[in-house]
């Protein structure tokens, strides 16, 4: 379990190397709602979205050891063009396992901030395969996109930020596991209930 301990130590962690995202108002949505209602434009975060956050404070937390050999993850875009930038930043190797059909301007957005890309799968379930053969052999250290503690805690810095720009606002995040609004929730300091 992330604990609010856990997102406010990756704040420290990542800290002058993420964007600090503005916080919008929506007066249309307001309309809509009858609330006000804010927007995290982690649009405008580096690389365009907010796995920055969780890349970095993961690849911070790992050994020269565990560095060496490079870092390695599986993304068909965002996870994969963080993972570049922060193994650049990190001054690892980075290596993404995509597969072929993703976006040619994610493979070459990945490309251009310093990840090489295996293209070998040619669909998702496949990718995960070919990751588990890359990972064997060469050694480099797994970096998860949602799946990692330490991951899941740099994503959380975002409440963060939330709770300063809009406090007492109640909250709506769009998560796609059980794992990520647990972490939104102890980010918060509030229980979460499960779903």
């Amino acid at each position: 379990m992330v604990t609010r301990e856990d997102v406010l130590t990756a704040r420290k962690s990542i800290a002058g190397r993420v964007h600090r995202t503005p916080t919008l108002t929506s007066a249309s949505l307001e309309r809509e709602v009858g609330v006000p209602v804010y927007l995290k434009a982690e649009l405008f975060q580096r690389t365009g979205s907010f796995k920055p956050r969780g890349v970095l404070n993961k690849l911070a937390l790992l050994s020269a050891e565990e560095k060496a050999p490079g870092v390695i993850g599986i993304s068909a875009g965002n996870h994969a063009q963080a993972l570049a930038y922060g193994a650049a930043l990190e001054g690892t190797d980075g290596l993404i396992v995509m597969w072929q059909g993703v976006s040619e301007q994610k493979v070459e957005a990945t490309r251009a901030y310093g990840g090489r890309v295996d293209l070998e799968a040619p669909d998702p379930l496949t990718a995960f395969e070919r990751l588990g053969e890359l990972v064997a052999e060469t050694g480099r250290t797994l970096v998860h996109g949602f799946d990692d503690p330490d991951v899941i805690a740099g994503h959380g810095t975002i409440a963060l930020e939330l709770e300063e720009d809009a406090a007492g606002a109640s909250v709506i995040v769009p998560v796609s596991t059980k794992d990520c609004a647990s972490t939104v929730a102890s980010a918060f300091g509030v229980p979460f209930p499960g779903v």
